[in-house]
Order: structure tokens, then C-alpha cells, then sequence
């Protein structure tokens, strides 16, 4: 059983090729167990790891969380400023994992990020604007899942004053 300690303590890293199937599972699983907060992927599952390979881990920069040996979360960031992806398994929230990863993406883009999330993810919401990002735009669904969302941005100088 893994503790909360354990769980604060996975080990983050830059991730490789050879983590994609891994990815694609954690990817799936998470937006799997996150309906209704976030809508189900419109792409069959199968899909998943292609994109994974051909769009996630060849465009952008992705870090993963990793205990006991298996993926519990990623962050994916893309310059100049572009927050596009951060999950963690369920079992693995609520003890700053999140935060860890957050972290990450500022110290890699430190004048700025930007994000959407959906305004049903309110607990997503709730934890960007406790890291000093602030809601910019809204849509009524412009994006695959016809969701509304909210483009979030944080930076530096915001969060100083």
C-alpha cells in the first residue's frame, strides 16, 4: 500500500519514448475516472497512443510522476507559454503532486503559462486560481468535446502583486 508520504515523494522526470504506452494508459484511465468533470475523450481509445507518440511526446516538452515503478501523472507544457495537458491518477491527488508539476512548468516557463481547462472541472479551477492563475476567456464548447472551458493564464508579475 502506498502512503501519502510515498505518493509526495514520486520521483519527477523528463519523459522518453518508451514511456508512451504507459502515457497513453495513464492519459485514458484519468479522463476514464474524471467524467463527468471532464468529458470522456470523442477519440476511441485505440487512438490514445498514437497521439501520444505522434503529438504529445514529439511537440511538447512532458514531464512524468513516477512511484513504484508506474506513471501516477504528467504535465505537458509547449513553448512560449502553453500549460496543454496536467493529470494525475486519482489515488495520487490531493497530497501536491499537482503542485510539484505545476512548479515544474514555471521554472520552465517563468514568464508565464497559459491553459484551458473545463468549467466543469471546477476542481481544477479552484487549484489553478490557488496558483495564481486567473480565468481570461470562456467559450460555450469551442473544442472537440463541445464543452465549455476557460482560458487561464498566470504570470509572474500577477502573482507578485
Amino acid at each position: 500500500m502506498t502512503t501519502s508520504t510515498e505518493r509526495d515523494r514520486a520521483c519527477l522526470r523528463r519523459a522518453v519514448p518508451g514511456d508512451a504506452e504507459d502515457l497513453a494508459e495513464l492519459f485514458w484511465q484519468v479522463r476514464t475516472e474524471s467524467v463527468p468533470h471532464i468529458p470522456m475523450i470523442v477519440h476511441p481509445r485505440e487512438s490514445v497512443q498514437p497521439f501520444v507518440e505522434d503529438v504529445l511526446l514529439a511537440e511538447f516538452e512532458v514531464w512524468v510522476a513516477e512511484s513504484e515503478g508506474r506513471l501516477v501523472g504528467f504535465l505537458a507544457v509547449m513553448a512560449p507559454d502553453v500549460l496543454g495537458h496536467l493529470y494525475i491518477r486519482s489515488d495520487h491527488t490531493g497530497h501536491g503532486l499537482g503542485t510539484r508539476l505545476l512548479d515544474v512548468a514555471k521554472e520552465r516557463f517563468p514568464e508565464g503559462l497559459q491553459l484551458w481547462a473545463f468549467e466543469s472541472n471546477t476542481g481544477a479551477l479552484r487549484f489553478y486560481e490557488r496558483h495564481g492563475f486567473a480565468a481570461v476567456e470562456h467559450t460555450d464548447g469551442d473544442n472537440e468535446e463541445g464543452a465549455p472551458d476557460v482560458r487561464m493564464v498566470w504570470s509572474p508579475a500577477r502573482a507578485a502583486g
